[in-house]
């Protein structure tokens, strides 16, 4: 089936969906978490990961949860945001790549970035770094909720991220914020009309309440 909801969001910008949330009390911004290439945007629902130190008595594996995703899928890693080791590298990125994923969101960083730049395929992450995450971390559970970038993300949460970085729709919400963003981008539409017309910068965003357009309701 298609999902409306991943079409509507694809339509709009990060910097857009941060005013709706500001507007409607929600926190959905992954503050650090960056684009590897600013041109490659990603839209889709989120597959959590939650990763922790290995197990010094029993260890586990990094994971091999990427077979039994579907296509348009975004790979939500929470690595705790540490810097000393990576849970995303080239193999990851070309079988999701071939698997047509929607894309990877990791707290902490990823690594061989040079195939994702060729590959077109979008990873936002913390940072990058060579060393691998094999015997120091391991997936203590998929699909729970986690915290990227300060923000919960849970299970089917719709994910978008741009140049400007991601943001998270909590799942229950979701027809608010984005019904919120179409109207405040329909409105700046219009300010950006009248001003190509001639009309003052002040002026247009009086006429059309821009200084209200993120005020909480």
């Amino acid at each position: 089936m298609t999902d409306k909801n991943i079409e509507r969001i694809r339509k709009l910008d990060t910097a857009t969906l941060s005013d709706a949330m500001d507007k409607l009390g929600i926190e959905g911004v992954c503050r650090g978490i960056k684009p590897r290439d600013q041109n490659i945007g990603l839209a889709g629902r989120a597959f959590t990961v939650l990763y922790g130190p290995i197990d010094p008595v029993k260890p586990g594996s990094v994971g091999d949860y990427i077979d039994d995703l579907p296509p348009g899928t975004v790979v939500v890693l929470d690595n705790g945001g540490r810097e000393d080791c990576t849970v995303w590298g080239d193999i990851l990125t070309e079988v999701a790549n071939a698997k047509h994923l929607g894309g990877t969101v990791i707290d902490g960083p990823c690594r061989d970035v040079h195939l994702c730049l060729k590959l077109g395929y979008p990873v936002y992450s913390r940072s990058y770094s060579m060393k691998t995450g094999k015997d120091r971390v391991q997936v203590d559970a998929t699909q729970v909720p986690v915290n990227i970038g300060d923000a919960r993300v849970c299970p089917g949460d719709l994910m978008r991220g741009d140049s400007d970085g991601v943001v998270v729709l909590p799942q229950e919400r979701e027809e608010d914020i984005l019904a919120a963003a179409e109207s405040i981008e329909a409105t700046e539409e219009k300010i950006r009309e009248a001003v190509r017309g001639g009309k003052a910068l002040r002026v247009a965003r009086a006429e059309f309440g821009y200084h209200s357009l993120q005020t909480k309701t």
